[in-house]
């Protein structure tokens, strides 16, 4: 029957092979990020880790399915392909969620993680195309039109795959349920032109479908809740009952006290609101937030300054969702859902009393948000005496830290960062809280509140800054390698 149905339908059937198998290679690309992100994170590295191992898959297959096709009768492998790529595919996420726990975050992790989980069913999906081609191609005469051909309908069938994943599946289904369509739509066409010449084979293939199908389900990944953009997670603090920690990507987002809404976890934030405070000390304010993650400074400011407008630009409505639900995040809070790049074009010019930048994909700030044409945005939608204050995460060495704060000081007359003593000698990385105004900053004020709290960090501004920065490069649209500042590539 399988060898049947090839002769039957040659032109349709075969041109259908070549287009879904080209189409699921893409879907599995874009979908290794989510599966990865919850022991790699989501990064510049990750993603060119996987898209390198996809691509040496896809010629792998290539190669090595062109060869087969030469050997043999190339009818008998697409069945046994088929079959091969759907189980590898339906796979890869218990692959890498058994190995992923013991990965680290450096080039060689992702590309054996990566490897582990996406080589084969790239390299096996990859093989059927040269093998069509190869049944379809009667006579050398027709060569040319024939490859050419079959080559443009993989590529519309990767376009496909790429287009329908990025814009429709993810937003629509977690990654783990597309994963099994896949598989279960390659295992089925493979069963189907294999049937005929074992039937014993076919039934394995299907018992193989049906089994990885419940282990996907019952093993259901790393997250508690998959996102549009993150895997998130919210714990129970067990030495606070009312608090609750999100986590992003593995990375520590925010922490918020359902009881208390003034108690404030994490170091940078207080350091944050010790600059509000001095600056600002009194009445309600402006605020707009770029980040919400658990939305802690909404319901502080709410808490603690009565009155204030607060506006949040937060890309990922599920992330709205989680607040609401699990971490007391106001219902009534005005929330703008889109990039903060575009969205902060509608903030009027000059409303702004603070603003706060405390956006993060894992670990890493998105690098559009960091650069001197966006912090030129920002600082034109400040009032009078307003400041911009941002979060960055850094490693030991500093440079995001020192290239940010060199950013800001394209902007701002007047600039500080704060941290722990030994985050500016090099002893450890960290959080850095950087601050531009136009207006004067009270340094001296701002470490006041922080040692009446106990706090140890402090504050460079001026010559100290200078000598911090130490001739980094301002970060531009054209270029901010801020991925590879935090990996230390």
């Amino acid at each position: 029957m399988g060898s049947a149905i090839l002769l039957i339908l040659p032109h349709l059937l075969a041109r259908s092979l070549v287009f879904i198998t080209s189409a699921a290679v893409l879907i599995l690309e874009i979908l290794a990020g989510r599966v990865l992100a919850p022991y790699l994170g989501v990064s510049l590295e990750v993603f060119t880790g996987i898209i390198g191992v996809i691509l040496a898959g896809i010629s792998v297959g290539a190669w090595a399915g062109g060869k087969a096709a030469d050997r043999g009768d190339p009818r008998r492998l697409v069945g046994p392909l088929l079959v091969a790529g759907g189980l590898s595919a339906m796979a890869a996420p218990l692959i890498v969620d058994l190995v992923g726990p013991a990965a680290s975050t450096g080039a060689l992790s992702i590309v054996l993680l990566s490897l582990l989980g996406f080589f084969a069913p790239a390299a096996v999906l990859s093989a059927i195309p040269p093998i069509v081609v190869k049944i379809r191609l009667a006579s050398l005469q027709e060569t040319g039109s024939v490859v050419g051909s079959y080559s443009a309908i993989g590529t519309a069938g990767a376009l496909f795959g790429t287009f329908v994943t990025g814009f429709v599946l993810i937003a629509a289904f977690p990654t783990r349920p597309i994963v099994i369509v896949v598989g279960i739509v390659l295992v089925l066409l493979g069963v189907a032109l294999w049937t005929a010449r074992t039937t014993s084979s076919a039934l394995a293939a299907v018992g193989a479908l049906a089994l990885l199908g419940w282990l996907l389900v019952v093993f259901d990944g790393a997250c508690q809740y998959e996102t549009t953009y993150h895997c998130a997670e919210v714990l129970v603090d067990s030495e606070r009952p009312s608090g609750r920690l999100l986590i992003l990507d593995r990375g520590h987002n925010s922490y918020v006290d359902l009881e208390d809404p003034t108690h404030l976890e994490f170091r940078y934030i207080r350091v944050m609101v010790d600059l509000i405070d001095t600056e600002m000390p009194a009445g309600p304010l402006d605020v707009l937030s770029i980040g919400g993650g658990g939305f802690t400074f909404p319901g502080y400011l709410d808490a603690t300054r009565p009155g204030t407008d607060h506006l949040v630009l937060e890309i990922d409505s599920s992330l709205i969702d989680i607040g609401r639900n699990d971490l007391g995040f106001d219902d009534e809070a005005e929330v703008m859902i889109d990039d903060a790049r575009r969205s902060i074009d509608g903030v009027a010019p000059g409303s702004i009393d603070v603003v706060i930048g405390d956006a993060f994909t894992g670990l890493t700030v998105p690098w559009h948000l960091t650069t001197v044409e966006f912090v030129e945005t920002v600082g034109a939608k400040l009032a009078p005496g307003g400041f911009y204050t941002v979060n960055v995460i850094d490693r030991p060495e500093a440079r995001f830290a020192r290239a940010e704060a060199a950013t800001l000081q394209e902007v701002f007359e007047h600039v500080a960062i704060f941290a722990p003593p030994g985050s500016f000698t090099g002893d450890r990385g960290g959080n850095y809280v950087l601050v531009g105004s136009h207006d004067s900053i009270d340094l001296e004020g701002v470490g006041s509140a922080i040692r009446s709290r106990g706090g140890v960090e402090v504050g460079l501004s001026g010559p100290e800054l200078g000598r911090f920065i130490d001739g980094a490069d301002p970060l531009t649209d054209d270029y901010a390698p801020v991925d590879q500042m935090l990996t230390g590539l």
